[in-house]
C-alpha cells in the first residue's frame, strides 16, 4: 500500500538530456560516460527544490574536457565518488576542474561547493583507471546553464 509520502520517492533513475555545456559547445554526445541520470528534481517531484544528476565515468570522456566553463544562478555541489569499497577515498581517476581561472586536481573521492555566479569548468580527465560516479547537485528544482 502506498503511503502519503510515496509521491516523494523516485524509483526510476531516468536518463536525462541535460544541457551539458560540453555537448552544447562541441555538438556531440560524449563517450566514456553513462550519460546523465536524474536522481531527483522538481520535474519528478513537485515542490522539490534540488536537482541531482549522476553519471558513471568509465574511461576518459570524449571530448575532453567534456564540460566547458559556465556559471549558474544557483549554488551547486560537484561530487566524485570512487568505487573501491576497501578505500572510499580511492577515486581511481584524475580530474581537472577550473574555478575562476584556477586549476584544481581531483584524484580522490571529493566534493566541491560552487557558489551561485562563480565561473567553473572546464572539467576534464587526465586518467580513469576504473569506473566512478560523478554527481552534480544543483540547489534549484532543475538544471539550468
Amino acid at each position: 500500500m502506498a503511503g502519503k509520502f510515496e509521491k516523494y520517492i523516485v524509483r526510476n533513475m531516468v536518463r536525462e538530456e541535460l544541457p551539458n555545456e560540453g555537448v552544447l559547445a562541441y555538438g556531440e554526445v560524449e563517450g566514456g560516460t553513462s550519460g546523465a541520470h536524474a536522481l531527483i528534481s522538481g520535474w519528478q517531484v513537485p515542490g522539490c527544490q534540488v536537482h541531482i544528476a549522476y553519471s558513471w565515468i568509465y574511461e576518459v570522456p570524449t571530448p575532453n574536457p567534456y564540460v566547458l566553463e559556465h556559471t549558474h544562478e544557483y549554488d551547486e555541489v560537484l561530487l566524485w565518488m570512487g568505487s573501491n569499497p576497501k578505500d572510499i577515498n580511492d577515486l581511481g581517476a584524475v580530474a581537472e576542474l577550473t574555478i575562476e581561472g584556477e586549476v584544481y586536481e581531483i584524484s580522490t573521492s571529493a566534493s566541491v561547493y560552487i557558489p551561485a555566479g562563480v565561473r567553473h569548468c572546464p572539467l576534464g580527465y587526465k586518467s580513469v583507471d576504473r569506473p566512478f560516479q560523478f554527481i552534480a547537485l544543483s540547489l534549484h528544482p532543475e538544471y539550468k546553464s
